[in-house]
């Protein structure tokens, strides 16, 4: 049986810099001091308009291949972490199928997409997949991807402050391919909660509802403010979040018998600073193996782990031979880590 190693990492944010002072300006009644000292975000990125969930992961997706010595006819399948995907339906995956040439040419291949509605939670959902596909030799090549455009659907103003200046745009992206080496992804862990589910919810696609989206004489649709922007209950999911990673990333340790003393990195899911200080803090783990990039970028939500491993491999921080851990909480309530030896 083949291992599953991470051969190829990418990442691709929007080039459009919007700072706290930014959000401000555009008429958000709050303070820089009041966001960075909640959550630790200083700026993000958003996309332009015409510009959807696709789009930023074709960049990361043909950066993740390049580095991985490949080109996207030699995968096997695509899987798509998004809550923000183009459309409705179809899922981005295909969209993104499509974009990076896989359709075209004298010899187009046409590879499955997945579409993975996880959340924050997405991208080691999408990797658990990836990773079991490519060790039952289903798969010898898979490309993971984490992305998303919140830009466009938040609710930038006072009404909406507390969750519109968490979020940001960008795309993360790894290929997972077999290997005989003694190396790669040593187990994911995944867990979810139901009962919590509309803790951290956006409504807009209420199917129970006759229609689905009320329509006014005209048939034209219209949405409360409640249903159409992300609604948080931020002391519950403050709370789950240091709980279940905690948890989590002791179930990634305890399974693969790795002292957390001997993970050389770990990668939180970037939702908030204060969140993941207080889950290092907990853990006792050093400050120095902790990766951040939030105060940059926001959160990304799917994309934040692979952007970070991006950027760790970039400057030389990520290298051959280091054990890592990732986890992540979000939406759902979902969670999941993984123990990878790089």
């Amino acid at each position: 049986m083949p291992n599953a190693y991470i051969s190829g990492t990418g990442f691709y944010v929007p080039p459009r810099v919007v700072t706290n002072d930014d959000l401000i300006a555009m008429g958000v009644d709050t303070t820089s001091e009041w966001i960075v000292q909640r959550t630790g975000i200083e700026a993000r990125r958003y996309a332009d308009e015409g510009v959807g969930t696709s789009d930023l992961a074709v960049p990361a997706a043909r950066d993740a291949l390049e580095r991985a010595g490949l080109t996207a006819r030699d995968l096997d399948l695509i899987v798509f972490a998004t809550l923000s995907p183009d459309m409705a339906f179809p899922g981005s995956g295909v969209l993104l199928q499509q974009k990076l040439g896989l359709c075209e040419g004298p010899e187009p291949k046409f590879v499955g997409a997945l579409d993975v509605r996880n959340q924050c939670s997405g991208f080691l959902y999408g990797l658990h997949v990836a990773t079991g596909l490519v060790k039952s030799g289903s798969a010898r090549h898979v490309l993971v991807v984490g992305a998303e455009t919140h830009s466009a659907a938040i609710d930038i103003s006072t009404r909406g402050r507390t969750v519109s200046s968490l979020f940001g745009d960008g795309a993360g992206a790894v290929v997972v391919s077999a290997t005989d080496e003694d190396r790669g992804v040593r187990g994911t862990w995944l867990g979810a909660d139901g009962r919590y589910a509309e803790m951290l919810c956006q409504k807009v696609w209420d199917i129970r509802k006759r229609p689905f989206i009320p329509v006014d004489a005209n048939g034209v649709g219209q949405v409360e403010a409640s249903h159409m922007y992300a609604q948080m209950d931020g002391r519950t999911v403050f709370k789950h979040a240091v709980e279940k990673m905690c948890m989590a990333l002791m179930q990634a340790c305890w399974a693969t018998s790795t002292d957390p003393k001997e993970v050389d990195l770990f990668f939180f899911h970037q939702a908030n600073m204060r969140i993941n200080q207080y889950v290092a803090k907990q853990l006792s783990l050093p400050d120095d193996k902790v990766v951040h990039n939030i105060q940059r970028y926001g959160n990304t939500t799917a994309a934040t782990i692979p952007i970070l491993l991006a950027e760790a491999e970039r400057e030389g921080r990520l290298k051959r031979g280091m054990r890592v851990a990732m986890v992540a909480f979000g939406s759902g309530f979902t969670w999941g880590s993984a123990m990878v030896d790089w």
